[in-house]
């Protein structure tokens, strides 16, 4: 349940390594994107937008002003913009733990 593969009309990477994925995600007012999943990510909004979140039998609105920031944990949704405005956001997606904590192993 990738969003560019799910929603590639929306999702595009635009940075990529070993250790994060970097998404920007772009639609317009009436738009609604397929289910898809996001490991725990940063989000940074480049709009004000408002949203409808579908999740887990059930509905949120939200509306984000341009400039947040924000940490988002795994999820599975869908979304809806449900405002006047485009939804265009960075998405910085965590793929692992660090090297560095891999490599010490767990803290005591």
């Amino acid at each position: 349940m990738d969003p560019i593969e799910t929603n590639p009309e929306s999702y595009k990477v635009i940075f990529e390594n070993d250790q994060v994925r970097v998404l920007e995600y772009l639609d317009h007012p009436g738009h609604l994107t397929k289910p898809h999943e996001h490991p725990d990510s940063v989000m940074y909004t480049l709009s004000t937008f408002s949203r409808r979140l579908h999740a887990d039998g059930g509905t949120r609105d939200v509306e984000i002003t341009a400039g947040t920031t924000g940490w988002l944990p795994a999820q599975i949704h869908a979304g809806e913009n449900i405002g006047q405005t485009d939804t265009h956001v960075i998405f910085v997606e965590l793929k692992r733990e660090s090297a560095l904590t891999a490599h010490i192993g767990p803290q005591i």
